[in-house]
């Protein structure tokens, strides 16, 4: 009876197991093998075990332009989200005294998302454009004396995309976290003491960690694996990674897409290998 029961937990996880083989290992081994192939541009992909496309790649100061793009919007972006998810959870954990209202406004912040990334994108044109909403505002008010080029179709564009998309993958984690913080020890604080500021430094945030190591790997995730917001927002003014990749599979370069592929996941694993390095998330999540 014990060496069948041995097997239980073997047949339980074996569904799993199966789903993670053919839709995570098995394409990611394909694009790995697709990279060394051979491109020719009459005869297409020849089966060959070539570094062909990893060399050509790198040498490409266009290459190394369009990750520069990537990693700079990245940055901005993950700031600029930690800073404001930061305080909407701080807001809804500890100055919002009723847990139903605090959901309530949480839901809020999820509304957004029930319309499709798409439409939501081509709704800031009227918003930002030449003769949008934004610049007649101002031209009628007299602020400024001409409509300003640069809210659409320039890197402010694309940094309020990615912005406004990816907040709340940032909120989530935070309000997760913040949540599990004994509302007495910034009391406790404040009585010994201590100013409101220095609680939120050395209490609320430390004990924030958990939720923003995962809000930031959502978010370095989101945007560097994104080709949607930057193509629109920008109006091809910009680049990204996976524009590049993008172009190759246009013209039918499969080897260097996928060594640019294999490329961008190595950048986002050594991310995100950094980051539970610094925050040990499954320890924390399992206090």
């Amino acid at each position: 009876m014990s060496g069948k029961s041995s097997w239980i937990p073997y047949l339980q996880v074996t569904p799993l197991v199966l789903v993670l083989l053919l839709f995570f290992v098995v394409p990611i081994a394909l694009v790995v093998i697709v990279s060394f192939f051979r491109y020719q541009m009459l005869t297409g992909l020849t089966p060959a075990f070539t570094f062909a496309s990893y060399l050509d790649f790198l040498s490409n100061p266009t290459t190394w332009w369009l990750y520069f793009s990537t990693l700079k919007f990245t940055l901005i972006v993950l700031v600029l989200t930690f800073v404001i998810g930061f305080w909407i959870a701080y807001f809804l954990v500890f100055h919002v005294r009723s847990l139903i209202i605090a959901m309530g406004l949480f839901l809020v912040c999820t509304v957004p998302f029930w319309t499709s990334d798409i439409i939501r994108m081509i709704a800031w044109r009227p918003v930002l454009g030449r003769e949008g909403l934004i610049n007649d505002a101002l031209v009628s008010s007299g602020v400024v004396s001409h409509p300003l080029s640069w809210l659409l179709y320039s890197n402010f564009s694309v940094i309020l995309a990615y912005v406004y998309l990816d907040t709340l993958f940032m909120i989530v984690p935070i309000f997760n976290s913040m949540a599990r913080i004994d509302r007495a020890l910034l009391e406790v604080a404040v009585d010994a003491g201590a100013s409101r500021w220095a609680a939120i430094r050395d209490i609320v945030l430390p004990l924030s960690k958990t939720g923003i190591a995962l809000g930031a790997l959502f978010v370095v995730t989101l945007v560097m694996g994104d080709f949607f917001v930057i193509n629109v927002m920008s109006g091809g003014l910009a680049g990204s990674a996976m524009t590049g990749m993008a172009n190759d599979l246009q013209v039918l370069n499969y080897p260097r897409a996928a060594a640019n592929a294999v490329i961008l996941l190595v950048i986002v694993l050594l991310i995100a290998s950094g980051i539970f390095r610094l925050v040990d998330v499954r320890r924390e999540l399992v206090r």
